[in-house]
């Protein structure tokens, strides 16, 4: 397995990470955000690809060895679960946020069997809401979660309160805390602005931005 550190670097040579102190992104939660990520750009690189498919794979072997089957959150978790199930050779489905308005109106799509032993794959964790939701639409249907791996997590308290809650255990490749890190030591964040970004980790939702 690698070190958290190993990823961020990753993160940061595609330029999947920006940092601006000065114009906050705007989430779709309403949040003002200093820092985006976008692990989608992974797709697009072979080689980091491969890395995310290797490191989702081992983990869910070494945390979860009596996997059933991969599910992937709809959509960002659907390539990165995929590839993960390929390689351990386990049945692949995946959630949508809500059933689908035509058709049979799914919203598990692919088999899922009641009892399965599924592990939820994500491609990162804000709050966490979206991807419980899969956790729940799972359960509701007969399977046993017994994990979410992710890319990244930001950590944040009501994240991580929230999947206590849910008893789901959460394994990540990387975390805010290693980005940050790296950001720093290749000069994109400065040390100054360190504070400034500890404070919007640790309350998002009440971040107003630069006083």
């Amino acid at each position: 397995m690698s070190t958290p550190k190993q990823f961020a670097e990753k993160l940061m040579q595609i330029k999947a990470l920006q940092v601006n102190l000065q114009q906050p992104f705007s989430w779709a939660s309403g949040w003002k955000s200093p820092v985006y990520c976008d692990n989608r750009k992974v797709l697009s690189f072979p080689y980091v690809r491969d890395f995310v498919k290797s490191e989702l794979a081992n983990m869910i072997l070494e945390h979860h060895p009596d996997a059933d089957a991969i599910a992937g959150v709809a959509t960002a978790g659907i390539a990165h679960g995929v590839m993960a199930a390929d390689l351990l050779k386990l049945p692949f489905l995946y959630v949508r946020a809500k059933p689908k308005e035509h058709g049979m109106g799914n919203q598990i799509e692919g088999v899922l069997q009641a009892g399965q032993k599924v592990v939820v794959v994500e491609d990162l964790v804000s709050t966490g809401k979206s991807s419980l939701q899969v956790v729940e639409v799972l359960r509701q249907q007969g399977a046993e979660v017994v994990g979410m791996c992710a890319l990244f997590t930001y950590g944040f308290p009501v994240a991580d309160a929230a999947f206590e809650q849910a008893m789901v255990p959460l394994h990540t490749i990387s975390n805010y805390n290693a980005l940050m890190e790296v950001a720093e030591s290749l000069k994109i964040v400065k040390e100054d602005d360190r504070d400034l970004l500890q404070q919007w980790r640790m309350d998002p939702a009440n971040w107003s931005g630069l006083q």
